[in-house]
């Protein structure tokens, strides 16, 4: 069992990558033996998670399932990989997910399936890693190695205005890890030399420990910060770096959209809080008020566009930057129940966000548009799909009793008694992304389900099929089980959150007591 436990994150992230070269040798012809073999990886990388889940203890805040091995030794880089209360949760979404991003795909991708196929895998991979990786460069290859497949998805197997969404994505994503990686090398130069038994093995460490325990500048860090927030500000999207969002969901099939939505938009908030707050808490506190002005900013404007989009899609893809305003806000108010409440908006966004272009994707493949203006009436033809989509709906919008509520209540409770200037106004305003929330969505729904049916091409759609049933159930399983029973998430973080904010509160009570008190006072490094 310790063996397995050592290497687990490595099967994780290795099974995808031997499954692409299984692929590579079956005939690009055979497209349902690719499709099964791609369905039969990504549902082993899931089910390979489930033990790590089972088997970690939730009560230790510390890293587990840590893996260290030889890399890059001349140079202080190590194959470092961990998981904590953080991290976990992420990589049981990554993989719940990938199979299904696989069956929704299993129609609607229909030339060079090959090739879309082995892209998904890679994806896989790549997304894993950077969960698990805890080794700055690493980290990295990591980060950056995610960008390649989900460029090609968008760019080969996107819609009319697919090369522009890929390249526009690929353009903001490289820009802002350009000065992350800049700020990487940097700090590297700052660490120590890596020794062991006596013998120096490098000058310089890329460790995430090492990074840590940094003690530099204020003016340093202040930059340092900056290059790290705009790495994940873009990836989030923050406002105002947003606009390649609803580009590339509109463009992107409809497991790129899944993909998209539900795992690589978490990593720009994944990075805030495990690195950016880490390696920079004084910085990151300087920095809460503008952070949370523009959160509310992200909140209120992604809900205001969403209320005046004409394709469903777009319109999701809007919500999502109004929702990840929500994330942003729960993080940086710096409380249990904000960083919780981030982390369950997360995961719920994951699920309902996905669920949704699901669903929008079935209407495509049904009537080959996303105008809403094009629907009405479903409720009459649908009404399988017009009680699902409504649940979904229901969970977006965070209706108590689903999965989307808790988080967004944590948010604003967190926000509401943050110790920051102003926090009751910043949870105020927020709530007008919830009222905004709602109206957009039911707005869609009311136009695609309700009414008389005016487009006679709407008369004779087919409810949901078989293989389309199978895809949404576990969906719906989980934006119940998650409202019901939100413990099973909030439990899981509390520990290692905890130690996380604790860290960053007496990091920060150093810094004010070490300004107070003179020049002699030496600020202890706090490990993370």
């Amino acid at each position: 069992m310790e063996n397995y436990n050592s290497l687990a994150l490595s099967l994780l992230i290795f099974m995808p990558l031997v499954g692409v070269v299984v692929i590579s040798f079956i005939d690009r012809r055979n497209e349902n033996l690719i499709k099964a073999t791609t369905f039969a990886f990504s549902a082993l990388v899931f089910v390979l998670s489930i033990p790590i889940y089972m088997n970690y203890d939730f009560s230790n805040p510390e890293m587990q399932f840590t893996y260290k091995a030889k890399w890059i030794v001349d140079w202080g880089a190590y194959y470092t990989l961990g998981v904590d209360g953080l991290s976990m949760l992420l990589i049981m979404l990554t993989t719940f997910m990938m199979p299904l991003a696989v069956v929704a795909s299993w129609k609607s991708i229909h030339f060079h399936v090959k090739g879309f196929m082995i892209s998904l895998l890679l994806l896989d991979a790549g997304m894993v890693g950077v969960f698990c990786a805890r080794d700055m460069l690493l980290f990295y290859v990591f980060w950056e190695a995610m960008l390649v497949p989900m460029y090609l998805i968008i760019g080969i197997w996107g819609h009319d205005h697919r090369i522009k969404a890929a390249v526009t994505f690929f353009i903001y994503t490289m820009a802002g890890s350009l000065f992350m990686l800049v700020a990487i090398i940097y700090m590297y130069f700052q660490t120590g030399a890596v020794v062991d038994n006596g013998t120096v093995l490098s000058m310089h460490s890329f460790a995430v420990d090492d990074f840590a325990k940094l003690q530099l500048p204020y003016e340093t860090q202040y930059w340092l910060f900056l290059a790290f927030a705009l790495a994940f500000a873009v990836k989030v999207p923050m406002f105002p770096f947003h606009t390649w969002l609803p580009l590339a969901h509109v463009e992107a099939p409809t497991a790129g959209s899944v993909d998209l939505a539900a795992i690589l938009l978490k990593m720009g908030p994944y990075g805030f809080m495990r690195f950016c707050i880490p390696f920079f808490p004084e910085v990151a506190n300087d920095f809460t008020p503008v952070i949370m002005v523009v959160a509310i900013i992200g909140i209120i404007y992604g809900a205001l566009v969403a209320m005046v989009q004409t394709d469903a899609k777009k319109l999701v893809a809007y919500s999502s930057v109004s929702h990840l305003g929500f994330v942003m806000l729960g993080i940086f108010a710096f409380t249990i129940q904000g960083w919780q409440g981030a982390m369950m908006i997360m995961i719920g966004h994951g699920i309902s966000t996905s669920a949704l272009f699901l669903m929008i994707g079935m209407l495509y493949d049904r009537r080959h548009t996303r105008e809403i203006a094009k629907f009405g009436g479903l409720w009459k033809v649908m009404p399988a799909f017009s009680v699902i989509f409504m649940i979904v709906c229901f969970s977006s919008l965070g209706l108590p009793g689903t999965n989307g509520f808790i988080g967004e209540f944590l948010v604003l409770i967190g926000t509401f008694i943050s110790s920051i200037g102003h926090a009751r106004l910043y949870a105020t305003l927020a709530m007008l992304g919830v009222i905004l929330g709602a109206v957009y969505l039911l707005w869609m729904y009311q136009r695609v389900c309700f009414g008389e049916i005016v487009h006679e091409e709407n008369k004779k759609l087919p409810d949901l099929s078989v293989r389309e049933y199978a895809l949404v159930t576990p969906f719906l399983i989980l934006i119940f089980l998650l409202g019901f029973y939100p413990k099973i998430l909030t439990e899981k973080t509390e520990a290692t959150m905890h130690k996380y904010l604790n860290n960053q509160k007496t990091a920060v009570e150093q810094a004010k007591t070490k300004k107070n008190s003179g020049p002699m006072m030496t600020n202890q490094p706090i490990p993370y």
